[in-house]
C-alpha cells in the first residue's frame, strides 16, 4: 500500500511540476523575450519563426524524444515522460490565455521565470519523470557508450553541447537579447535543479550491503545490463557480508531502487560521482 501510495504521489507531482514548467514559459519568460533551454527551446524557435501555436510546436518537437524514451528506457519511465510532457503541452495552451503580467525588469522577471521552472524541472526528475527531449538524448546515448564499453559517462557534456546549440540558434535566428536572457534562464533553472536533484546529471554510485548478493547481482546485470564491484565487509552487529558497488545515471536510478527493494535485508546508499578514473 506504501508503495502504491508513493507511486500515485510521484504522478501527482510530475504534474505540478509540468504545470510549473509550463506556467514559467507561457506566462513569464516569452513575454520577456526568453526562451526555455533544451528541446522546449527548439519548440519555441520554431514558434517564433514559423508563427505555429506553441503547444503544437511543442508537441511535434517532443513526439520523437518521447517515442525514443518509451523504446529505450522502459514502461515505468516512459508513461511518467509521457505524463509530464503531455501535462506541459496542454499547460502551455492554457497559460498562454490567461492574462499574466509581471510589474518589474526583464532581468529580475527572467530570473523568477527562471527559479519557477527549475523548481518544477526538479519536482519532475525528483519523482522519476523527464520532459525535455535533451535529456532523453543524453541518457539514450550514454546508455548505448556504456552497453558496448561498459564504462560510464556523466551526462554534463552532451546536455552543456546541446543546449549550446540552442542558443546560437536564439543569437542568429532571433536576437542577441533573447540569447543572453535564455542563457540566464539556463543558468538559473540548472542550479536549482542541480541543489534539488543533486546533480541529476552526474553519475551515482550505489553501495549496497548485503548476505545474499546473488540475486542482487542478476537482477542488476538482467534489467540495467550493468555489472558490480564486489567486496567481504563485516557489520559489528550483522556480521559477515557483501558489499556491491555499482555506477548508474539518475535515470537509472529509480529501477535500480526498485530491484533493492525486492531484495529484503539489505542497506544501500547513494552518492554522487564527479569523476571515474581507470
Amino acid at each position: 500500500m506504501n508503495k502504491k501510495l508513493e507511486e500515485l504521489f510521484s504522478y501527482v507531482f510530475i504534474t505540478i511540476g509540468a504545470l510549473m514548467a509550463s506556467f514559467s514559459v507561457a506566462c513569464i519568460l516569452i513575454p520577456n523575450d526568453a526562451i526555455d533551454y533544451g528541446t522546449a527551446g527548439i519548440a519555441i524557435i520554431v514558434h517564433k519563426l514559423s508563427g505555429i501555436n506553441l503547444s503544437v510546436c511543442v508537441a511535434f518537437v517532443f513526439l520523437p524524444f518521447l517515442i525514443a524514451g518509451l523504446l529505450t528506457l522502459g514502461r515505468q519511465f516512459g508513461i511518467k515522460m509521457i505524463l509530464g510532457s503531455v501535462v506541459y503541452t496542454v499547460g502551455l495552451e492554457l497559460f498562454e490565455e490567461i492574462p499574466f503580467e509581471l510589474n518589474t525588469e526583464h532581468f529580475l522577471a527572467v530570473v523568477f521565470g527562471g527559479a519557477i521552472l527549475g523548481a518544477g524541472l526538479s519536482l519532475i526528475l525528483k519523482n522519476g519523470g523527464c520532459i525535455d527531449g535533451s535529456e532523453i538524448f543524453a541518457n539514450i546515448v550514454l546508455k548505448k557508450i556504456s552497453d558496448k564499453t561498459g564504462k560510464n559517462f556523466s551526462m554534463t557534456y552532451l546536455l552543456v553541447g546541446f543546449n549550446a546549440c540552442v542558443y546560437i540558434a536564439v543569437f542568429i535566428l532571433i536576437n542577441r537579447s533573447a540569447a543572453l536572457m535564455s542563457l540566464l534562464v539556463y543558468v538559473v533553472a540548472t542550479s536549482i535543479i542541480n541543489h534539488m536533484t543533486d546533480h541529476f546529471e552526474a553519475i551515482k554510485q550505489v553501495t549496497i550491503i548485503t548476505k545474499q548478493p546473488d540475486e542482487l547481482i542478476r537482477a542488476i546485470k538482467e534489467e540495467l545490463n550493468k555489472t558490480c564491484t564486489m567486496m567481504d565487509s563485516r557489520g559489528a552487529i550483522a556480521g559477515d557480508n557483501k558489499t556491491l558497488i555499482c555506477y548508474v545515471n539518475y535515470f537509472e536510478l529509480p529501477k535500480m531502487k526498485d530491484i533493492i527493494s525486492r531484495n529484503k535485508g539489505t542497506f544501500s546508499t547513494v552518492s554522487t560521482i564527479d569523476e571515474i578514473l581507470r
